[in-house]
């Protein structure tokens, strides 16, 4: 009997399972037919209501823009977006860092993707913008193909050589859009074919852990700007080491004031951070920590003339207005094809995971295809307009829905925040030390460093997580961010493999009062159902782990299946061998029996006597067949139902009806009885005429119809 789903078995000893189960449910022993489905004509399917549904998919804003309450979803939404648009300001100053860009382009990054996915999106609660780990991947490639070598420039009079900051950003802005553009192209191409499925092969696990890595990559990349010095930013594997190297290398060479707006602006943040924990469930909003820092630090540098008096570096002049879009260089496509798909995946698996918990946690769902084409759509549309890519924010996210916010009109009103500071206040930060934004980076990775703890918590849970956690971010680590997720997403995958050829088997027990069946050798409440065993695999059986998946059904069943199946066999020859010999025994007494029947025959045939047979039992006929007693001259056709049968047969052959012999016939008839056969006891009924002799064999069906007695024939 097969219980459940494919990978529990039940099987039944003794007896056949009745109608019922276990539970005292009428199973229905009977198939269900299936459903004859004509297929609808081509031209039918395409309706207005399939096509409505087509393009509310393709575009949600139409869904649920007409339902928008303001009195119910607008507050809300609108304190909501005023304090993620305020995060967004000094997150997109200091992301722009860790892409090697000028501030300026974290700032377009917070914007435009934004509003892209207002539209397109299907989540309510996650932010879209700049995001540490897409950020240091923007940067490793701009570094590897705009390297601060490649734009040095004498000066004049002298032998000395200096970067061309202005040449280096500009070709690192192309660099940069070009790969957001190919990498939005991707996850559109991905999400029009049904491939958000792809994320489901992105284990917790193994974002967790490329994050975490990533992370150590963002601290490194801005450690140099901590301490005022100037670092070669290395690409490839070991990059990290090499980089750490060389920061540890010129720490001598520590830029002290630097360093000092450094310290204290890490002291700030982390304190008033740690304030804003302890009394947010007082606020009806947080309080905007980073943003009154950038402020102050804005104000202090400006009239101290930090960047004069102590050569600290700041963030240099912001362009004010919006930049007019223009077409990435096609041309770098080719070189950075890895970098974008990287990119397009990683960043697809941060906001989907960030999506589907606000979405469980709100009682609504997420479309994973329509939410791969969102975020194509935000990088590619984005990438025009000088941004990098971009995904979800976890910092954000949970500040958007932890002030309130209830649908995606509050990334909508955040993007305003931006446009404002992007179009007037821009300017107003030229003064701030870059030094006070890579503090916040600094302090913001914070979060990430925390999920160190999921070594402790994986080793309790599941040990193969476990080694995925690991290898992941020793991979990350070592061989750069690119290589590092193709490295662990290629473990991961290996690691299914594994386990599907070797899932847990358990034999499962009833809990009494329940529907529930639990393994029972980790559950002592369980009880075994008298006679039934079930059998369950933690994997989907299939080719590959077949045999594996028959030989743990053989160790739990407690039998030994070969020798049962030895013995069977066994057991079933000997019986052919007996059932061969019973049949010989039976042809050969057969044939016996036909001989005497033959001699029956044939003698009486010699004199003109024909002789018929009636009341045979199956079985006696069963004998004559199986000796070969009908022929050509001995046919069926001399056996009859019952004596009167065979009696009206002669007559017929004698042209005498049955009404004018009926009293002669009993006066006529002659019987004689005979037992020296076993198998046989006969009647002998005889009648005489026209010296034609008729005889009918009866069996013991008639013998209570003996009409009379002789004595002798």
């Amino acid at each position: 009997q097969f219980l459940g789903p494919c990978s529990d078995i039940a099987w039944y000893r003794g007896r056949e399972l009745g109608p019922s189960d276990v539970q005292g449910r009428t199973l229905n022993p009977e198939p269900v037919p299936l459903l004859s489905v004509t297929p609808l004509p081509p031209f039918s399917r395409c309706t207005v209501p399939r096509l409505k549904r087509s393009v509310v998919g393709c575009l949600p804003v139409l869904y649920w823009l007409p339902r928008y309450s303001i009195w119910d979803y607008g507050m809300p939404d609108l304190i909501s977006g005023i304090s993620v648009g305020i995060m967004h300001l000094p997150q997109g100053m200091a992301y722009a860092l860790l892409a090697s860009l000028p501030p300026v382009f974290g700032l377009y990054t917070s914007l435009y993707p934004a509003l892209v996915y207002f539209f397109f999106g299907t989540s309510r609660h996650i932010s879209i913008g700049t995001f540490a780990v897409l950020s240091i991947m923007v940067g490793s490639v701009t570094e590897r193909l705009a390297p601060d070598r490649n734009f040095l420039v004498m000066l004049n009079g002298t032998n000395l050589t200096e970067v061309n900051i202005t040449a280096r950003d500009s070709y690192r802005v192309q660099v940069a859009a070009a790969t957001t553009v190919l990498g939005g192209l991707i996850q559109v191409v991905l999400g029009l074919v049904k491939f958000g499925f792809v994320g489901t092969y992105l284990s917790e696990p193994l974002v967790r852990a490329y994050t975490t890595a990533a992370a150590a990559h963002a601290v490194v990349a801005v450690i140099a700007q901590l301490f005022g010095l100037s670092t070669t930013r290395f690409s490839g594997p070991l990059s990290l080491v090499y980089t750490l190297v060389e920061v540890c290398s010129k720490l001598p060479q520590t830029h002290l004031p630097t360093l000092a707006v450094s310290g204290v602006s890490m002291v700030f943040l982390i304190a008033a951070k740690e304030i804003n924990s302890a009394i947010s469930a007082r606020l009806p909003v947080p309080i905007p920590v980073e943003l009154i820092m950038i402020v102050a630090a804005t104000v202090i540098s400006s009239y101290t003339h930090l960047n004069g008096n102590y050569t600290i570096s700041v963030v240099g002049e912001i362009p004010s207005g919006l930049a007019a879009p223009r077409l990435p260089d096609a041309s770098l496509f080719k070189e950075v094809m890895g970098d974008a798909f990287a990119l397009a995946i990683v960043g697809y698996a941060i906001s989907i995971s960030l999506g589907k918990t606000f979405a469980l946690k709100h009682g609504y769902k997420v479309d994973s295809n329509q939410e791969l084409v969102a975020l194509g759509l935000s990088n590619a549309v984005g990438g025009f307009f000088q941004c990098y890519a971009v995904c979800s924010s976890m910092s954000r996210s949970l500040i958007q829905e932890s002030t309130g916010g209830k649908t995606q009109m509050a990334g909508m009103a955040s993007a305003v925040i931006v446009l404002v500071t992007v179009l007037k206040l821009g300017p107003l930060f030229q003064e701030l030390p870059k030094a006070v934004l890579a503090a916040i980076v600094f302090v913001n990775l914070k979060g990430m460093f925390k999920q160190y703890y999921d070594i402790i918590t994986l080793w309790r849970s599941s040990k193969v997580d476990l080694v995925v956690w690991l290898v992941t971010w020793v991979s990350t680590l070592l061989f750069n961010l690119d290589m590092g997720l193709g490295a662990s997403i290629t473990f991961a995958v290996l690691t299914v493999i594994f386990r599907t050829q070797l899932p847990k088997y358990s034999v499962l027990g009833h809990v009494p009062g329940t529907e529930l069946y639990l393994d029972m050798e980790t559950h002592r409440e369980v009880r075994e159902v008298p006679g039934i065993t079930i059998f369950h695999s933690s994997a989907t059986v299939y080719f590959a782990n077949a045999d594996l998946y028959l030989e743990a059904l053989k160790g739990k069943s407690g039998l030994d299946i070969s020798k049962m199946i030895i013995y069977k066999r066994r057991q079933e020859a000997k019986q052919r061998r007996r059932d061969k010999r019973a049949e010989r025994r039976a042809r050969r007494e057969a044939k016996r029996q036909v001989r005497h029947c033959r001699a029956i025959f044939h003698d009486f045939g010699e004199i003109d006597v024909t002789v018929y047979m009636a009341g045979c039992q199956m079985s006696v006929v069963e004998q004559l067949e199986l000796g070969g007693f009908f022929s050509e001259s001995i046919t069926k056709g001399r056996l009859f139902a019952t004596v009167h049968d065979a009696v009206l047969h002669c007559l017929g052959h004698q042209g005498t009806s049955m009404p004018s012999y009926e009293y002669s016939l009993v006066r006529d008839v002659h019987v004689y009885s005979s037992i020296e056969d076993t198998i046989w006891k006969t009647v002998y009924c005889f009648e005489q005429m026209n010296h034609v002799c008729k005889y009918v064999i009866a069996g013991d069906a008639v013998q209570h119809q003996t009409l009379r007695t002789l004595t002798e024939v």
